[in-house]
Order: C-alpha cells, then sequence, then structure tokens
C-alpha cells in the first residue's frame, strides 16, 4: 500500500497468471523494481449497487465511460480504523480514483444513509453519486495482494492478488475477511498500474511468457457467480471480527 493519495489517474491493465508465469515473472523483474512501501497486505472492500444489479450490469456491457463506488479497508477494521469511501471512474481506458478517508463506522453509514457528513469536494462528489442511484451494499471481497514499485519509473506500480473471496450476505468491513473463492487456488491476479506506457523491459517480458491483458472485474466475477454462470471453488476463512 503506498502512500495514501485521494485523486489520482493512471493506466490499468490486468492479467491471469499461473504460478509458473508469476514465477518467471518475479525472476525477470529484479533489479527493475523494489517492494512498496507496505508491500504485503489485505484488501477488504464492499461493492454498493442497486438491489437489481444496475450499475454491475452496465459495467460489464464495457460502455466507454462508467463508475462505482466502494468502501475500502487494509485489512479487517474496528469502528474507529481507518476506512476510505471510493469513487472510481474509468473513461477510454483511463482510470479515475477518488476517495475520502473516515472510520469504518463512519463509511458503513455514509451509504446506509445516502450521505456522506463532509463538505470537501470529493465528499459532494461521492454524494451526488450516493443521490443518483441509491445503492447499498451489495458485495465484500477480499483478497491478499503484493505489490512492486518500478525502481527506474516510480509511477509504475506491479501488484499480484491472490486468494479472491466474495460474500453478499453480512456486508459491512468490520464483519470479517471470509467468503467464497473466485478463482481457483493458484490462480494470480495481476495488475499494472502506470501513467502514460509500461516500460519497454516490461512489455518484453510479458511477451515471453506468453502473457496478454484480459478483461477482468472482481465484481463483475462475483455477480456471475450470483447468477450462476461461473463456479464456486470452496469457502475462505481466514478471519471473522464482530463489529468491535
Amino acid at each position: 500500500m503506498s502512500a495514501i493519495q485521494s485523486s489520482f489517474q493512471r493506466v490499468e491493465a490486468k492479467y491471469l497468471l499461473s504460478p509458473c508465469q508469476y514465477s518467471a515473472l518475479r525472476q525477470g523483474m529484479a533489479g527493475r523494481v523494489r517492494p512498496d512501501v507496505y508491500s504485503r497486505y489485505t484488501i477488504c472492500s464492499i461493492y454498493c449497487d442497486t438491489p437489481d444489479y444496475r450499475l454491475i450490469r452496465a459495467s460489464l456491457e464495457k460502455p466507454i465511460y462508467k463508475e462505482k463506488l466502494r468502501l475500502r479497508s487494509y485489512g479487517v477494521p474496528h469502528s474507529a480504523d481507518a476506512a476510505f469511501v471510493e469513487l472510481k471512474k474509468k473513461y477510454d481506458g483511463v482510470v479515475y480514483k477518488r476517495r475520502v478517508t473516515v472510520n469504518a463506522y463512519e463509511a458503513e453509514k455514509a451509504v446506509r444513509s445516502g450521505m456522506l457528513n463532509r463538505s470537501d469536494q470529493i465528499s459532494r462528489e461521492i454524494n451526488r453519486f450516493l443521490r443518483t442511484w441509491q445503492p447499498q451494499p451489495a458485495a465484500y471481497i477480499g483478497y491478499d495482494r503484493e505489490a512492486w514499485a518500478g525502481i527506474e519509473d516510480p509511477e509504475l506500480r506491479i501488484t499480484f492478488d491472490t486468494n479472491l473471496r466474495a460474500r453478499n450476505d453480512n456486508l459491512d468491513l468490520r464483519a470479517g475477511d471470509y467468503g467464497e473463492l473466485l478463482l481457483p487456488e493458484d490462480s494470480i491476479l495481476m495488475e499494472l498500474k502506470f501513467e502514460g506506457g509500461a516500460p519497454l523491459w516490461l512489455a518484453r517480458l510479458l511477451s515471453e511468457n506468453g502473457i496478454f491483458p484480459t478483461s477482468f472485474s472482481k465484481y463483475g466475477t462475483y455477480y456471475k457467480h450470483l447468477m450462476g454462470l461461473l463456479p464456486v471453488y470452496g469457502n475462505y476463512w481466514p478471519e471473522v471480527k464482530r463489529y468491535a
């Protein structure tokens, strides 16, 4: 987890890796990247949507512009611990993220009540989204992340996510980190995040190992699970914490 930012834009590309491809990448990255400030951590997110899943259904149709709202914490929080309310937009392949830091109780209350009780610009944008869509918590998604940053290009970030798990009940960040696996246990989701283009050495490394970008949405994949379009891979129960 790099230093906290409230607003940024970047290009993101996703890749599904086998364990062999992951090993080859790690070897090829040596000397080019360093561990991020927080190199290993767990991400917990609550995705918000309408009761009929209107937002994720629209997103899966791949429009030129889309936006979503989620609550996020790093690890399972207590009520007073830091959490984020994030508005994530994507236009023509570029991702724009706007977020505010609150405690976990306030984050949950904002969505349930339909208003974030703050007056800054980002909060006003989030409140506009809440008024327009009136979303409610729809899915919890958690995963374990390993993060790297470029040495020569510090804006480059490479992350590897494993044990992607999700649930659609008990939808509160404070309720614990557990759910159904979204992918087979040995699957690894890599994300490249950069401004402009990826460095040439990385493009060559991906090509040499037969690694190509894929369209993958964590929440979209779970929605397809719920609709019976994809299989369930098992249960994941690393930690449970109840509203402390």
